[in-house]
């Protein structure tokens, strides 16, 4: 069993603790000097790989936040190690690489690594590692767990705003919950998630439904992509792709992704023709995304009396676009077409919204009416309040010392006249000598 080169002694309480299994020296030196720079984060370094796999869980001594393995002195055993690990513990599994070669990193992901690291770190690398290990470490945490939740966003027609509503509520829903979230485009055979949210996604849903049967949750996470906010995606084809999606690979692509994810975000444009799948199973949060227009009451009526009557709160109807002095329709008719009130009104702001469309930025990380309406949706989403309580703020008031009257200036037209001043009584103590003077001269 390999010695233990040292541990961290860090100030204050543990927050992360990690181990570091790596022979070669310089490059295991490097990542646990980045490591150390952390406050909270207790760093044990293994300076060999075990002789025998199996001796991997006497060789640890215990449970770890993080495992960090180098790879680069024995890349194919450091491969052994890491699918051991993955598959026998519930700890973050990372390892780290003065190369940078994609096909190996895809490997790793298939096993069950979570993060690649390349040598030499940067900050804002070992940052986000860092962040992801905490956050995970806390979803996990019994008092965290939330139940996974399927939320499906659906357009009464095509141009009602599904991909930008179900992108930024995603969003918002990674950031708000601060748990696992995942945002799948089902646009076929195009979608747009990728570019309203600024990423070049290099898999897609084609990618996953070419071979369903080997779709696992090792295959799954290597074709995600990852958004700045810390939501994963799994974009639609950025090509026309001849490959087709069947009930059975779609239902697997989804029993697959709630088994990772607390929360999965679909958007589905305009496909009624999947309800048969998993998408729209009773356990799913349905938002039906329409406008105050005569074509989509229509279609929104059609769809809820034929497919959604009986969902109950799990149908969540979203007016987009809505501007309540402009409508052709009252309240009253627009719940009588809809056979429902509706839960959220997303207000029509064309400025921001192509302002966003145009820079390729989610709209929900800027204030607006929008990003406000759709945080309140997140958030309900959740379990959270829809608007975030405000800190009460307390402030010592004390009486203002009134200020004492200025002395009258002489009534004279050849008295000098001053500004209003913080020091006017010093200045018309300085030009007292001048007064004197005038009087004697005026008598």
């Amino acid at each position: 069993m390999p010695s233990v080169a040292h541990i961290s002694d860090t100030s204050g309480p543990v927050a992360i603790t990690a181990a570091l299994i790596d022979p070669d020296d310089q490059s295991r030196g490097e990542v646990a000097g980045a490591l150390a720079g952390f406050h909270g984060t207790a760093i044990r370094e293994f300076p060999s790989f075990p002789s025998d796999l199996d001796d991997l869980p006497q060789m640890l001594e215990g449970h770890f936040d993080a495992i960090l393995i180098g790879i680069d002195s024995d890349p194919e055993y450091a491969f052994d190690v890491a699918e051991k690990l993955c598959a026998s513990q519930s700890t973050t599994v990372m390892v780290y690489s003065a190369q940078t070669n994609l096909e190996m990193a895809i490997r790793f992901m298939r096993a069950g690594v979570r993060e690649f690291l390349t040598l030499p770190l940067l900050r804002a690398d070992i940052i986000g590692a860092l962040a992801r290990v905490s956050i995970r470490n806390s979803s996990n945490s019994p008092s965290r767990r939330t139940s996974r939740k399927l939320c499906v966003f659906l357009g009464a027609k095509g141009g009602c705003g599904v991909t930008t509503i179900a992108s930024n509520f995603a969003v918002a829903l990674a950031q708000e919950s601060g748990q696992r979230t995942l945002l799948i485009d089902f646009g076929f055979p195009l979608g747009d998630v990728a570019i309203n949210l600024g990423m070049v996604a290099e898999y897609s849903t084609a990618n996953a439904f070419q071979d369903p049967n080997r779709l696992d949750a090792n295959f799954f996470r290597s074709l995600l992509a990852r958004h700045s906010s810390g939501l994963s995606v799994l974009a639609a084809p950025g090509e026309f792709s001849s490959v087709q999606a069947s009930t059975d690979a779609i239902d697997k692509l989804l029993s697959v992704a709630r088994q990772i994810f607390d929360y999965v975000v679909v958007d589905a444009g305009s496909r009624i023709d999947l309800r048969e799948t998993a998408l729209f199973d009773e356990s799913a949060i349905l938002y039906l995304i329409t406008q105050v227009g005569v074509s989509e009451l229509r279609n929104s009526n059609r769809l809820i009396s034929q497919f959604f009557s009986g969902r109950g709160r799990k149908l969540q109807i979203v007016l987009n676009r809505y501007t309540p002095h402009a409508l052709l329709f009252d309240e009253k008719q627009i719940a009588k077409a809809l056979t429902r009130p509706a839960l959220w009104k997303i207000p029509d702001d064309y400025a921001t919204a192509r302002r966003t469309q145009n820079t390729a930025r989610p709209v929900v990380l800027q204030d607006s009416p929008i990003s406000r309406a759709i945080r309140q949706m997140a958030r309900t989403a959740c379990g959270l309040p829809a608007t975030p309580e405000k800190k009460r703020r307390f402030f010592l008031f004390r009486k203002r010392k009134e200020k004492q009257p200025l002395p009258e200036p002489p009534h004279k037209a050849n008295v000098w006249s001053l500004p209003d001043s913080p020091r006017e009584e010093d200045e018309w103590s300085l030009l007292e000598p001048a007064r004197k003077s005038a009087k004697a001269a005026a008598r």
